[in-house]
């Protein structure tokens, strides 16, 4: 099974348990660099995917708490490649693994490099949220050679025509954003979001995920049906700032099996 593959089945499969999947998101040594491996651990046992934000000084999509994260991280010296060495030496956990990354720092890094240091890593493919798809076909012909996923993000706003050509460019999954904006902020979910979520379902070949805002078991139950799976971003990196259990508070946000 190809990197990418291993994504879009995994989230299947906890659809198939009654899902949607959850994707539990961290900023990279955040709270504190030493605790990574114990973190990842963490979110991994609760989530179905994991979603490792590599530090940025400039996250444009991201509200203050990932922007908050991604400083401290910075500023205990956590790099991209800092991120490899570790997945590398540790023992990583039995869930696809995705990075999200703005482009500058996969640009410092070299896109051969990065394919070939993600199959190292056990990185199954990549979110990318400043790199728009007419301009990703360099990065994604490396990815590409390693069976890796390039996940293309939509949102509300976008157009028909180019829904239907992000969702056939994406792999892995559709990444549903569920506003305009930036990430952090909680979400209602009128009857227009879930139409919106409708159309995505209805051009995407690969599972579609919905993100942004959202921190509710609530939430997460008005989703079940609309969409494959939910991306927890914010409120996750709060819970690992607080000191508490991911593994629980994930948990906590499934849906009863009908």
């Amino acid at each position: 099974m190809l990197p990418r593959e291993r994504i879009a089945a995994a989230i299947r499969a906890a659809g198939a348990s009654g899902g949607p999947a959850l994707i539990g998101f961290l900023t990279a040594g955040f709270p504190q660099r030493a605790g990574f491996r114990e973190h990842l651990a963490d979110v991994a046992a609760g989530a179905d995917v994991v979603e490792i934000g590599v530090p940025f000084t400039d996250p444009m999509a991201d509200g203050m708490t990932i922007q908050r994260s991604s400083h401290a991280a910075l500023s205990q010296g956590v790099t991209l490649q800092w991120i490899f060495e570790e997945l590398g030496a540790m023992e990583r956990p039995n869930k696809p693994l995705l990075l999200m990354s703005y482009l500058n720092p996969l640009l410092s890094f070299g896109f051969e490099r990065l394919a070939t240091a993600c199959v190292g890593a056990g990185v199954c493919g990549l979110i990318v949220p400043d790199l728009p798809l007419d301009e990703s076909g360099a990065l994604r012909a490396a990815l590409d050679r390693s069976g890796l996923a390039l996940v293309q993000m939509v949102t509300p706003v976008t157009q028909a025509a180019r829904l239907a050509r992000l969702c056939a460019a994406s792999q892995g999954f559709v990444y549903a954003v569920t506003m305009t904006g930036t990430t952090g902020k909680s979400v209602e979910l009128p009857a227009d979001m879930l139409e919106y979520l409708g159309r995505v379902r209805a051009v995407a070949s690969v599972p579609v995920c919905a993100g942004f805002g959202i921190r509710a078991r609530e939430q997460v139950e008005r989703l079940r049906g609309s969409v494959d799976g939910v991306i927890i971003g914010s409120a996750l990196v709060e819970v690992l700032e607080r000191g508490e259990s991911a593994q629980q508070w994930l948990a906590s946000l499934r849906p009863q099996v009908r």
